[in-house]
């Protein structure tokens, strides 16, 4: 079955969330791989646990909570000047460096974003970037973060389109298996060549870069 419409997770896919270290590094001499990777991780943990316990909280909000409880783990200082810098890094984040001639061809009739991000990030994130899609989708609209079915059936909700005809690229696997779970044609971009998780589905295809895509 052809898909029609070809969705890509924003962060850690198309956007490396950590070309926030360079940033965290200015911010803390040392200390901006470790501020970078606990954010990170922490971040992704509050999505989970707030969808798990039915307190959904914008993306924003998640990511400045998890930022602060980053730095306090860290034993890090976090002023207010800080905490605007690294923030503002989010809506300016650095593209990987496979996405913009991969986005350049064109691969469906229609693409699109659907991300865990909040509209106040990924509106601004898409702006700066310069990259162009068709819709840009937020979890915000379910009140729940991916890997919700709920989430992803916001994808059929704007497109109007079978499942079956909507393919789905993410790098991380949770949301690959999350979304292929759903009934999405799965594409698990696995950049760094890591071990799949056991999580009950497989992606449709496994490629190490968009332009293998």
């Amino acid at each position: 079955m052809a898909i029609e419409v070809l969705l890509y997770d924003a962060y850690g896919t198309l956007w490396d969330v950590h070309s926030v270290m360079k940033r965290c590094e200015r911010c803390w001499p040392g200390k901006g791989m470790a501020l970078s990777q606990v954010w990170r991780t922490k971040q992704l943990e509050a999505t989970w646990l707030r969808s798990l316990m039915g307190r959904y909280a914008p993306f924003s909000t998640v990511t400045r909570e998890a930022l602060g409880f980053a730095c306090e783990a860290l034993h890090l200082p976090l002023q207010a000047d800080h905490e605007s810098e690294l923030m503002g890094e989010y809506l300016r984040l650095a593209p990987f460096p496979d996405v913009a001639d991969a986005l350049m061809r064109k691969q469906a009739a229609r693409t699109g974003i659907l991300s865990n991000g909040s509209p106040d990030m990924l509106e601004p994130l898409v702006l700066h970037s310069g990259l162009k899609f068709d819709a840009v989708l937020s979890v915000d609209a379910a009140k729940v973060f991916k890997p919700a079915p709920q989430a992803y059936q916001i994808a059929l909700d704007h497109f109007g389109v079978p499942k079956e005809r909507i393919g789905f690229v993410s790098s991380n696997f949770w949301d690959a298996a999350g979304a292929k779970s759903f009934g999405f044609t799965v594409y698990w971009i696995n950049r760094a060549g890591v071990a799949a998780e056991r999580l009950g589905f497989q992606p449709d295809r496994v490629v190490k870069s968009l332009a293998a895509l």
